[in-house]
């Protein structure tokens, strides 16, 4: 059983990580085969910009996949599990990183939102 704490880590290391996958700039190279973003402009003369998925069977399933904050949020939270369970010295640096980054990311939103 993990204690709160633990739980608490992991759980900040898992948000960190899915936001990564699916959203940050640095890892599009990692979407990038799996998704097309394509730029409308809207009635409001506004730029929308959505994701199609490109392919069939895997391809397609693995675009769907990191298209959904939820669905690669369980992956994410599995693999780190997996891997703190099984091999937690290894693990540990990386979980700890993650969460670090994923507290101060939302403390930056927070204290962003206070200064607007």
């Amino acid at each position: 059983m993990v204690t709160w704490i633990e739980l608490l880590i992991l759980a900040m290391a898992s948000f960190r990580l899915t936001r990564l996958l699916v959203y940050d700039k640095i890892t599009t190279f990692i979407r990038s085969p799996f998704h097309k973003e394509v730029e409308e402009i809207n009635e409001n003369g506004e730029t929308e910009i959505y994701i199609e998925i490109k392919g069939k069977g895997l391809r397609a399933w693995i675009g769907e996949l990191l298209s959904c904050y939820w669905c690669t949020g369980v992956w994410c939270s599995a693999l780190l599990f997996g891997m703190w369970w099984l091999w937690p010295a290894g693990a540990e640096p990386l979980i700890l990183i993650l969460a670090i980054a994923g507290l101060a990311g939302i403390i930056e939103s927070i204290v962003g939102k206070l200064v607007e």
